[in-house]
């Protein structure tokens, strides 16, 4: 069940809601809830005490009577005032998208990382609503020998939850100081980092398996992959680069959880290229992309360069094809000129060559360089690491030297000049 405010007017609006209840349902369905009704109510205005008009209040507990339901979802974030009034009216548990949100990312989380950003984000929820929560919230704390009535549990549930709330962070804290330490020691060598950003469900985690064999588990489930992963990549220039798979995004995406999940997403915003993947099959594609766009934003990495992954092209007509151009800006709009793009289906691996060297026309740090040099006859070790790191054109033979002509990067050409200047 969902109610959703009339913010918009017409075709448009109505569209919008459908898609957003149905992206509810399937988020109900991700947490194990099977839907059995759903209805829409259209206000100018939300009702303070209940959020829906009365009369719906009514239809919601005859519905959940009726249907035997014992949840009902509502996709629209609800003050703790109104949860507790649709309690007493309704005979059913009522959470809203922000609570369920929370309980996927809960059932999702392995590493302690995750485990430590939800409860985090759990609990920055919960704090604001423990009052009124039932009459174990106002038992009084005090005893024999205080003054007064002493404070009340509701004072101590909070004071206990604000200490757990600093120490989850300051562990957090360390968890960020252990990912800085990480990226400084992969600076050393430098290997840029690529990020998978995109819509949750857009197909990010098969296309990581894609490009690195990671065996990462894909799931049409939404949020099915929630812990972030980094794998090698080899590029077609032979460059060597890191891929990170991370959380997908999703319309509403609660405050809490962007705050809470930092940690996480920094390696989004230390990324030297995003690749944004969108699911080009689905009719909100658009306005996927533009929640996605919003997120980046939040999280300060909108300047990050992309390049726009169009993924699921195998659902497209044969004999239609995928116009890249056009989708491109439908899905960009102003923004497409400046932003690469590419058709891919991450499912039969259509595309992935044209990604592949998409990603290294579009990746600056590091770049590739035609570089000549004069080796010994015997250095076997250099001439090995200029056809593994590079591409060798020439290779000619003048006595006890060779000198060799390649294309390699530049840290590369760096390396092997440093160790000329600087011999052993």
């Amino acid at each position: 069940m969902d109610w959703k405010g009339k913010g918009e007017s017409g075709r448009r609006g109505a569209l919008a809601v459908e898609e957003s209840l149905e992206e509810l349902a399937e988020l109900a369905a991700s947490a194990g809830a099977e839907v059995v009704d759903r209805m829409v109510q259209a206000r100018e205005a939300p009702k303070a005490a209940t959020l829906v008009g009365p009369g719906k209040v009514e239809e919601l507990a005859a519905a959940a009577s009726g249907g035997a339901a014992d949840l009902v979802v509502f996709d629209h974030d609800l003050t703790p005032t109104q949860q507790r009034n649709l309690e007493k009216a309704i005979d059913a548990k009522i959470v809203d998208r922000t609570q369920l949100i929370l309980d996927i990312f809960a059932s999702r989380a392995r590493t302690r990382e995750g485990r430590l950003q939800v409860e985090l984000a759990q609990l920055n929820y919960l704090l604001p609503r423990l009052a009124g929560r039932g009459t174990a919230m106002s038992r009084l704390g005090g005893g024999i020998g205080t003054r007064g009535p002493g404070e009340t549990q509701l004072e101590t549930d909070r004071r206990r939850i604000a200490r757990r709330i600093q120490r989850i962070q300051r562990e957090l804290e360390s968890v960020r100081a252990g990912r800085a330490l990480h990226r400084r020691r992969r600076t050393a060598v430098p290997l840029a980092t690529l990020a998978l950003a995109g819509y949750t469900n857009a197909g990010k985690s098969t296309l990581f398996n894609r490009l690195t064999q990671a065996g990462v588990l894909t799931d049409a489930r939404m949020f099915a992959t929630l812990d972030p992963t980094v794998r090698p990549l080899v590029l077609p220039s032979r460059r060597r680069v890191l891929l990170s798979d991370t959380v997908g995004f999703i319309r509403n995406l609660p405050t809490t959880l962007v705050k809470a999940f930092r940690a996480t997403l920094e390696e989004v915003t230390e990324a030297a290229l995003l690749l944004h993947v969108v699911d080009s099959a689905s009719p909100a594609a658009a306005e996927h992309v533009d929640h996605v766009l919003k997120v980046l934003a939040e999280i300060g990495a909108a300047e990050i360069p992309q390049i726009l992954v169009m993924n699921k092209s195998d659902r497209f007509s044969p004999d239609t094809g995928v116009d890249a151009a056009a989708l491109r800006r439908r899905l960009l709009g102003d923004a497409a000129a400046q932003t690469p793009a590419v058709a891919i289906s991450a499912l039969n691996g259509a595309g992935i060559d044209e990604l592949l060297a998409t990603i290294d026309r579009a990746l600056l740090l590091d770049p590739i360089v035609r570089a000549k040099f004069r080796l010994p006859a015997g250095d076997g070790a250099t001439l090995a690491m200029l056809h593994a790191f590079g591409r060798v054109s020439e290779l000619r033979y003048f006595g006890e030297e060779c000198e060799v002509v390649a294309e390699v990067p530049e840290s590369v050409r760096r390396r092997l000049n440093a160790l000329k200047e600087n011999p052993q």
